[in-house]
């Protein structure tokens, strides 16, 4: 049904009159992930995070996406192989992990294996083979095991059963390309499960008396105690392995749980229902889904940002600490004592002062390991810093940092500007836009707001103001001085009889200037320009969007000058045309004459080349100012065929 409000002409409201709200608001948050998540074009991390906002709306709505994905994965044989690689890989990246995440296992297990199928088809194949030849091979062996701690079992008073989990073909290929080994170095291939059948209340008591009946016939490996049953994972997990060695010198890996405990492991979430007062497990994986949604409202965090902090808690181990109270805290591997400041409060991690991990005082940036006790130690005075970025691990941690960082910085900024506005008001000069973007590229910043912020700190001080106002005082008559000097130029002035009728004036004070036109833009009368000073051809001038403005006024800001044209006539500048279009006779005759005949313009080149009906265009002439240019480029344009006129620099 999840289809037919896209395939079809009924409407959501249809959905709700003939089911319930609630049904109506299940096939919404598929219409939206349906919009999101296509198999014609691929995941973006935008549309990842869209997504994700339905999870803590309606879980279910991920629970039945999931199932259409399972059922996708199972039908694509037919599809193009590139097709079944990208949804493949789309399955391996965020549905695999959303899966684990909500207890899905048998749903994550077949999702990782069909992945597995597509994105490396002979690795599949051949550990299948081997899986299948072990599984037979080794059937008296889990028997053999079996027999010995059965009748224990029993006379312990405990009701059981027997299951032999067989390691997904997923998961031993990902072990044996993260620790290069080969298939027969895997050794926990397989593992035998004791499911009890326990009163909730017996649960945790009859697993320990089960590891206790193991243990006195088969010796353990305790580093590979793993205790989830007092601490249960956040999806809801519950849990206890320990792997001991079995018959004939083999280690075998034990599982022990209850049937309560099993449900959830191979349903998850959706086991939750059945169990929802008794299992602390969900609380735990509430607790998760309200963490996903304050990461998911926040504006200030980009896509990349959200997608890191997701996926290191789809993926990360988990860690269990402890508050003063003895209260426990579930952080990913790897947290740091001041990201457990952070998942107290956020207030308490931007005070953080230090913290007393198991009495001691210790780094903020210290790790912690499970059974830790943490203190934090707060000030009212302590903000967070910027280098807390660079070891603090949650997304709830580093989103905070950053808001406080943020504000500060704008409130610095703030009082930057006013307070440079003060120094420049003494030493009379104006806190205009022009004034202040010279600022900007004398001290070699990026925009304003990075000025206001180092005049806010202090970096930017009265000694280094009062060098700005010295050198721009001074300027033009550095200028005049350096260009009367200059006998070094190689270009030839325009003549007196040419520039008769056309002046620049150069700086506030307006000064006239010797100068010669840059033939990396050349300029034309009516354009913006400015001067700027060579160190051996005097002075040039370029025009504004030159594409060498930006590097010499940023760079070089104090060889800069303001330039205004004050006449235009009389002079002649040397302009490159590119047309393009589509190639027909008499084309080039018609260009000619529009630029020699209706506007009695000088050509001083010209070249066309066709190919395969598209022709190129280069003509260079001479314009008295930019009135006449844009003539020239209109008139042009207007002739059929024409597709593009357009003004550039140097041929070739």
């Amino acid at each position: 049904m999840h289809d037919v409000v896209e395939d079809s002409d009924y409407t959501l409201e249809d959905i709700e009159n003939m089911f319930n709200p609630n049904i109506a608001r299940l096939i919404d948050g598929l219409t939206k992930i349906s919009g999101v998540v296509s198999i014609e074009s691929s995941m973006q991390l935008e549309n990842y995070r869209k997504m994700l906002l339905t999870i803590s709306d309606d879980v279910r709505v991920i629970l039945i996406k999931l199932a259409d994905r399972l059922h996708n994965m199972r039908t694509m044989q037919a599809m193009p192989a590139h097709k079944q690689l990208k949804i493949a890989s789309e399955t391996l990246f965020i549905y695999a992990p959303l899966a684990h995440r909500l207890g899905l296992f048998r749903i994550k297990t077949e999702l990782e294996d069909i992945s597995l199928k597509y994105t490396e088809p002979e690795m599949f194949e051949d550990l299948s083979n081997k899986m299948e030849e072990l599984v037979n091979k080794d059937f008296e062996y889990f028997n053999k095991f079996t027999r010995t701690i059965s009748e224990e079992l029993k006379k312990a008073g405990l009701e059981f059963e027997f299951k032999k989990r067989t390691k997904s073909i997923f998961s031993i290929r990902r072990k044996m390309r993260n620790q290069h080994i080969s298939f027969e170095e895997v050794y926990d291939k397989y593992a035998i499960r004791i499911i009890l059948d326990s009163k909730l209340a017996n649960e945790k008591s009859d697993c320990w008396k089960a590891y206790s009946v193991i243990t006195e016939n088969y010796n353990p490996n305790p580093s590979r105690l793993r205790d989830w049953i007092s601490s249960p994972k956040s999806n809801g997990y519950e849990s206890l392995h320990s792997t001991v060695m079995g018959p004939e010198g083999h280690w075998i890996e034990v599982q022990i749980r209850t049937k309560r405990m099993d449900d959830i492991a191979e349903n998850g979430f959706a086991a939750h229902w059945k169990y929802k007062e008794d299992s602390s497990g969900s609380n735990q994986l509430d607790s998760w889904l309200r963490r996903i949604r304050e990461f998911l409202d926040n504006p200030d965090n980009d896509s990349e940002d959200f997608i890191d902090n997701f996926k290191m808690n789809l993926f990360s181990s988990e860690i269990f600490v402890f508050t003063p109270r003895g209260e426990m805290v579930t952080l990913p591997k790897g947290a740091t004592a001041l990201d457990f400041a952070f998942d107290v409060h956020s207030e308490v991690g931007a005070h953080c002062l230090g913290t007393k991990v198991n009495g001691k005082l210790v780094p903020l940036s210290s790790p912690l390991k499970s059974g830790d006790q943490i203190e934090v130690l707060t000030s009212m005075k302590q903000e967070p810093k910027e280098d807390w970025l660079s070891f603090v691990k949650t997304g709830k941690a580093k989103q905070r940092i950053r808001q406080s960082l943020k504000k500060e910085k704008q409130l610095i900024t703030g009082q930057g500007q006013m307070t440079l506005e003060r120094k420049l008001k003494v030493l009379k000069l104006k806190a205009t836009h022009s004034n202040i973007q010279k600022l900007v590229n004398f001290f070699g910043l990026k925009n304003p707001d990075e000025l206001f912020y180092k005049v806010g700190l202090g970096v930017i001080d009265n000694k280094k103001l009062r060098e700005y106002a010295r050198e721009t005082a001074g300027l033009v008559n550095y200028f005049k001085r350096r260009i009367v000097k200059s006998t070094y130029a190689k270009q030839k002035p325009l003549s007196k009889e040419a520039t008769k009728d056309l002046m620049l004036v150069f700086g506030t004070d307006e000064h006239e200037m010797e100068y010669t036109l840059a033939k990396c833009c050349n300029p034309v009368p009516g354009d913006r320009v400015f001067g700027f000073v060579t160190t051996a051809e005097g002075l040039k001038v370029h025009r504004d969007d030159c594409p060498n403005a930006v590097l010499l006024q940023s760079r070089f800001a104090n060889r800069t000058l303001k330039a205004k044209w004050i006449d235009k006539k009389g002079s002649f500048a040397t302009i490159n045309l590119l047309i393009e279009g589509m190639d027909r006779i008499g084309l080039v005759n018609d260009v000619t004459k529009v630029i020699s005949s209706e506007l009695s313009l000088n050509i001083k080149a010209i070249s066309f080349a066709v190919d395969d009906g598209l022709f190129t265009g280069q003509v260079t002439i001479e314009v008295s100012d930019k009135v006449a240019l844009t003539d020239t480029i209109t008139n042009i344009n207007q002739l059929e065929g024409i597709s593009t006129v357009s003004r550039v620099g140097k041929f070739g």
